[in-house]
């Protein structure tokens, strides 16, 4: 029988808690319908007895603290709620229990914003990750040592799991569930559940918002320009000329302040305008591509793809209820 953990963080966020034991309980009771023996051991496990939860409008009880517990399979870790920094403080003693289930063969599932406590157990570093892209700036700079793959709604390294952001928490759990037991009981769970299992990428509900909370304002004012004038024809050379500064100081600075290159803002910038443009306008994809500064259809295609996942039509069809694809 698999023991797993489903830890009870303070501030924790009760949907991907109850989701998860939810999933858990009821692969056990597919089992049991099939003549089988239960295979998972599913235990809520706190730091304290009780632990109060939204805002102390509910109470979790906990089945075991992690004192009581010495040894375990798979060590589950909720979303959190609130501030990150904060949440992380006060979950702190849970941190060298974790540390401790994974080098005794444990494996370690993040759930969304979950990874932030984590990522500083330092378990993560030099291994790949993804979160909530809400929290993508705020990960970067708190933990840079992580390889964040915002994009990516599953993620599997070493032992190590995480999600992408709020409910792409279920898609985790089918897939570790499906690697515990079957394809057959990961399908059988999407079903009763309702969850999309095939989902793979976060991109396409990315709602990009360049990193301005740091101390350069050269390169701050810089992002503001690009996003004024983003239907123009944007260079790295042009923003270096009206800004007085050098080519390569311009670059540095502006990746060490936004984690994104000056090309790939730009680009991030043009493709969160097109897609808006294509969510609410009757506006034809050439016509949206020509707004938002694109000549060549192929690139920005090829762009638009790369950024969301989705191609402009398909994004398009997808998003956009009053308007025909063309």
């Amino acid at each position: 029988m698999k023991q797993v953990s489903i830890i009870i963080p303070r501030k924790v966020i009760l949907a991907s808690l109850e989701g998860t034991r939810q999933i858990f309980a009821m692969a056990n009771n597919f089992m049991a319908q099939q003549g089988a023996q239960p295979l998972f051991n599913i235990k809520l496990v706190g730091i304290d007895a009780t632990t109060p939860a939204a805002g102390g409008l509910f109470t979790v009880n906990a089945e075991m603290t992690i004192n009581d517990v010495t040894k375990t399979d798979l060590v589950i870790i909720p979303a959190v709620d609130g501030d990150l920094p904060e949440a992380i403080e006060i979950n702190k003693e849970f941190v060298p229990w974790i540390t401790k289930q994974y080098a005794q063969g444990a494996e370690i599932a993040s759930l969304c914003v979950g990874a932030f406590l984590l990522a500083s157990t330092g378990l993560l570093n030099g291994k790949s990750c993804s979160t909530h892209w809400v929290a993508e700036n705020q990960f970067r700079q708190m933990f840079p040592e992580v390889n964040l793959v915002t994009q990516k709604i599953i993620t599997e390294d070493s032992g190590i799991y995480s999600s992408g952001g709020a409910f792409s928490y279920l898609n985790l759990i089918l897939h570790i569930v499906e690697k515990f037991t079957n394809r057959e009981m990961a399908l059988s769970l999407a079903k009763v559940f309702a969850i999309e299992i095939e989902r793979d990428n976060q991109s396409r509900f990315i709602m990009f918002n360049g990193q301005k909370d740091h101390e350069d304002d050269d390169i701050r004012a810089a992002q503001e320009y690009i996003e004024q004038n983003y239907a123009e024809k944007l260079s790295v050379d042009q923003l270096a000329s009206t800004f007085a500064l050098g080519r390569r100081s311009l670059e540095r600075r502006f990746k060490k302040a936004t984690a994104n290159t000056v090309s790939e803002y730009i680009q991030r910038v043009k493709i969160e305008a097109a897609k808006k443009n294509l969510e609410r306008s009757r506006k034809t994809v050439s016509e949206v591509m020509y707004e938002v500064g694109y000549s060549d259809t192929k690139a920005f295609r090829t762009t638009f793809k790369k950024i969301t996942g989705l191609s402009p039509v398909e994004y398009k069809n997808r998003y956009n209820k009053i308007a025909e694809a063309v």
